[in-house]
């Protein structure tokens, strides 16, 4: 409830005004840190970033690396897009992803779906399919 509180208050301060589509979220560290991101819009519209990667970048520029959930606050509770889904991805690989909770909040604070971060992105890319460079000799 409270990390679901916490993604509708930072949706307020989303700057959405070509989308309109205001968005906040909570993202919970491994040691109970809560930090939060809003959508922030641009005219030069790839210059956008989502609340869920707001929020990952701003608790990895303060150390942390390991989440367990995250709620997301959308007028009608929408869900991660693609791009955000790989982010949390990337610090959540398997079996982790089977346990990291999403909740989808509504503008409302109702939270209208739960969810795994396995089951938004199955089968997904991550690091370990990189392998290690090769060195040059």
């Amino acid at each position: 409830r409270a990390l679901a509180d916490s993604a509708v208050a930072a949706r307020a301060a989303a700057h959405a005004p070509y989308s309109e589509y205001r968005v906040g979220a909570a993202l919970l560290c491994a040691d109970g840190t809560v930090v939060v991101g809003c959508n922030v819009e641009n005219a030069s519209y790839g210059l956008t970033i989502c609340a869920e990667r707001n929020a990952v970048f701003a608790a990895v520029a303060s150390g942390e690396r390991r989440f367990t959930a995250v709620a997301v606050a959308t007028e009608d509770g929408g869900s991660p897009c693609g791009a955000c889904r790989q982010v949390l991805r990337e610090f959540c690989p398997p079996p982790k992803d089977r346990r990291f909770q999403v909740l989808l909040v509504d503008g409302e604070g109702r939270i209208k779906a739960r969810r795994t971060l396995a089951e938004l992105l199955p089968d997904s890319f991550g690091p370990e399919r990189l392998g290690k460079p090769r060195r040059r000799r």
